[in-house]
């Protein structure tokens, strides 16, 4: 709903103590919702049709022990910055009005000490109350969204906004609500085999109501995830996704009018399919006309595929029973009920909670500490430029001489070294209260934000050669420097470190960049991590030197070399602007920069450094007389090592592989030769697992799908590298499953199935390959996504955890390899 407000619209009216405060609540909340997300007010929807054309709407919501929620009015000091209130935000429309605000009733006032104010708030359960006057006496919806935040004594939570659609018909006789919730978590630990990583993020209802005599309007409601689309029913291209689709079946009487309308969808490049598509976010609303003088029950379904900005999900069949008298529907599915076994392969030794399987991968954690030694890294080299190295004895000097006592000298200097660290870790907070991690990761895939990327590494480089200096505003750091010099205490002390940050940002700012580049498409967690690992390295110095002033004897003295660092850095900062230039050439296709185009310039900046340290070529801030130190030396013999390790992949045939850099280059196949990939010979896995027996191999199973851009990475990028394409090809039985297989299945492997999963009964019509497929992988493997490799032995017991995309292809070969070792030793048994 683009007219909507959204809950962040608040965040910047809150006082910094209050933004602190919710920072740290939600830092403190991190681990916990790791094992348990919150969920303290559970709300249910009523809507009641009055006299004059009104309808009034009921949220009502069970509280939790020990929880609040706001009143719409949260305080009565109209200058207050206080909590979110309870509001309903409505789209505009001409068909109807929004009257008055939200009401629920009396409140409790009360001091609250997470804002330290008189607040007002509801415990227990609270009724809000809208009226909405219709303009119109045509049959009409009403879309809106629920905002609201929930506290305890020590932290509050802040859920999504809940949209609500309220769907009235002609006469009034009918009104039915659809609302959006959050999906539900999936459940158990994903640091083992037995993760359930089973995604929905599309939820359908249907809906009807009386448009006029013997006339009957069809809804059908699409809730669409955060980060995800369903596509339209019209698309450009037959190569792409499946467009959305619907079918009834009606009673005699009954006819369609015209065909499925639909909503305005948007139109923007596609990754996943590499075009221009029509797709609906957040909701998407389709309406079909029948006409009957009986009206009854009809039987209706909807075919859809849904996608986020990296995978697609296989395509979906949805039936429902809708009853045009009551305009109540539901889902159900038609067909005769058989066995699970005779429908999906049954795998009865698998255990995915057992331990000791290799595969385990603890990607949360383990990522985002990497990428903290990354950040921190970075701030060693910020160290190492002449706007920072300088300022050590300096800064250190002041807080341990200048008459003070040596205790409170090294006090201050670890507040102010911690500061440093604050400062930078809290420039990461906007992307906690801004954006998620689904739209976080759009810089993966955006051809806008990669070539802005681009250019501004670009200028970044230029900037460190000594061209022009990236400076901020000097009015701004001189403010801020003299605040620092008049204040005193810990005040002064924080406006010292914001001092430097500012000053130093010259030099500290590409840096800085760099780190927020690779970590910025991860998610707000990482970006934390990065900029924290920065402030970290940054700040540390100031605090150790002040505790042992001795050891600043054995700096070295500032000097030209501090110079070279930042040639240094401007070489490393075009390398990576290239990375980001391909990235958008991947996605458009343009083949401006494939595989081998990508070596040649990399070659180039290599040799380009080395001709520098070498003294060979100079830049305007340099010392025309300057000569090769020892460290310069060293690193410019590195560069040409590195230009040679790199010159073999010109080659159609490298003479080494290129692991150390996968992940930067683009495909193999992405090349100026033509590459011919690895396919698997099996496409069944009854077949497969009968070759398996027979060759004694074990089973290595492949979900994937046509429409699946990461499984034909797999196969372009993983699958061609001659040491993992050995095993593929002498030790496994390799079987691709495509789980967005259209072709049907012969009629006595057609049926319904219900089955459970997480505690949830479910029933599904298998109809087709893709169905039979991906039915097998949620039930026997308790996900949905691809690609997902599984390692079998012949007889159907689990080698190692699933995986998915694996992109590192020593990792992925590491993962056979363990694989055919638990074989072996099974073998042996």
């Amino acid at each position: 709903m683009s007219k909507l407000k959204s809950t962040n619209r608040l965040i910047t009216m809150w006082k910094f103590k209050h933004v602190f405060l919710l920072l740290v609540a939600y830092l403190s909340l991190s681990t916990i919702t790791n094992a348990q997300i919150l969920e303290p007010v559970k709300w249910e929807f009523v809507a009641n049709s009055l006299d004059n054309n009104q309808i009034e709407l009921l949220a009502n919501a069970r509280i939790d022990e020990g929880w609040h929620v706001y009143a719409n009015k949260v305080s009565d000091d109209p200058d207050a910055f206080g909590p979110m209130p309870t509001e309903y935000v409505w789209e505009e429309s001409e068909n109807y009005s929004i009257i008055g605000t939200p009401d629920g009733g009396e409140y409790i006032t009360h001091f609250d000490p997470n804002f330290e104010m008189d607040l007002n708030y509801y415990e227990n359960s609270v009724s809000f109350k809208q009226v909405i006057q219709l303009n119109t006496e045509n049959a009409t919806m009403v879309k809106g969204e629920l905002n609201y935040m929930a506290c305890d004594d020590e932290k509050c939570i802040f859920p999504d906004p809940i949209p609500v659609a309220i769907d009235v018909s002609a006469d009034r006789s009918t009104i039915s609500i659809t609302t959006g919730f959050k999906p539900e978590p999936a459940q158990g630990n994903t640091e083992s085999g037995g993760a359930s990583e089973i995604y929905e993020p599309a939820k359908w209802t249907i809906a009807s109501g009386k448009a006029a005599d013997g006339l009957y309007q069809v809804n059908f409601i699409c809730t669409i995830d955060e980060g995800w689309h369903v596509y339209s029913q019209h698309l450009s291209s037959l190569e792409g996704p499946l467009p959305t689709t619907f079918a009834f079946d009606l009673p005699d009487g009954a006819q369609l009018v015209d065909s499925v309308t639909e909503g305005t969808p948007i139109i923007e490049y596609d990754p996943n399919f590499m075009m221009d598509l029509a797709y609906f976010e957040k909701e998407a609303i389709f309406s079909q006309l029948i006409k009957t003088d009986n009206p009854g029950k009809i039987k209706a379904s909807v075919d859809f595929m849904v996608c986020d900005e990296s995978k697609c999900l296989p395509p979906e069949l949805i039936e429902f029973e809708l009853d045009l008298s009551t305009g109540e529907g539901k889902r159900f599915v038609e067909g005769t009920e058989v066995d699970e076994a005779s429908l999906v392969p049954a795998l009865d030794k698998i255990n995915l909670e057992e331990d000791g399987l290799c595969g385990e991968k603890l990607v949360d954690t383990r990522s985002v500490w990497l990428i903290f030694v990354f950040g921190f890294i970075g701030g060693l080299i910020a160290l190492l430029t002449p706007c920072v190295f300088p300022m050590i004895p300096l800064t250190v000097s002041f807080f341990t001489k200048g008459g003070q006592d040596k205790s409170r000298g090294v006090r201050d200097a670890l507040m102010y070294g911690f500061f440093i660290f604050a400062i930078y870790a809290l420039l990461s907070v906007p992307f906690h209260l801004g954006a998620e991690g689904n739209s976080l990761n759009v810089i993966a895939t955006s051809v806008a934000l990669n070539l802005v990327f681009f250019a501004v590494f670009v200028v970044f480089a230029i900037s460190f050669f000594g061209y022009f200096e990236i400076t901020l505003p000097s009015g701004f750091v001189n403010k801020v420097d003299n605040a620092s010099s008049n204040a005193g205490g810990m005040i002064g002390i924080f406006l010292m470190a914001l001092t430097l940050a500012l000053v130093s940002f010259s030099c500290t700012g590409p840096i800085l960049g760099t780190v927020l580049g690779s970590a910025l498409k991860e998610g707000a967690w990482p970006i934390t991590s990065a900029m924290s690992g920065f402030g970290v390295a940054l700040g540390l110095p100031f605090a150790l030197f002040a505790m042992f002033p001795s050891m600043m004897k054995k700096l070295p003295q500032s000097g030209g070399w501090m110079t070279s660092v930042k040639v240094v850095l401007g070489f490393v900062e075009l390398g990576l602007a290239l990375k980001f230039l391909s990235n958008a050439d991947l996605v458009k296709q343009w083949h401006l920069i494939e595989r081998e185009t990508f070596f040649l310039v990399w070659i180039i900046l290599a040799l380009g450094l080395a001709a520098y340290l070498f003294t060979l070529i100079h830049f305007p801030h340099d010392n025309k007389q300057r000569k090769v130190g020892l460290w310069g030396g060293i690193v410019g013999a590195a560069a040409l090592g590195f230009a040679i390790y790199l010159a073999p992949g010109l080659m159609k045939e490298p003479t080494w592989n290129h692991n150390l850099l996968s992940g930067f280059p683009p495909p193999s196949c992405y090349s100026w030769y033509e590459c011919n990939n690895y396919h698997p010979e099996y496409d069944d896995f009854a077949e497969a697992q009968a070759a398996a027996i027979e060759q004694n191999k074990p089973i290595l199973i492949d979900f994937t799908g046509w429409a699946c851009v990461n499984c034909r990475k797999m196969e372009e990028e993983v699958w061609t590298d001659p040491s993992v394409l050995t095993h593929l090809e002498e030790d496994f039985i390799v079987v691709s499953l495509y789980v967005d297989d259209r072709v049907e299945l012969p009629a006595d492997q057609q049926g319904v199935l219900t089955y459970e999963i997480d505690g949830e009964e479910r029933t599904k019509r298998i109809r087709n390959k893709g169905d039979k497929w991906s039915t097998f992988q949620t039930l026997s493997f308790k996900n949905n996504s691809q690609p997902y490799y599984v390692m079998l032995s012949n007889d159907g017991q689990l080698l190692g955890n699933p995986t998915g995309y694996t992109p590192d292809i020593e990792e992925y070969k590491e993962y056979l390899q363990c694989g055919l070792s638990k074989n072996a030793a099974l073998s042996q048994k």
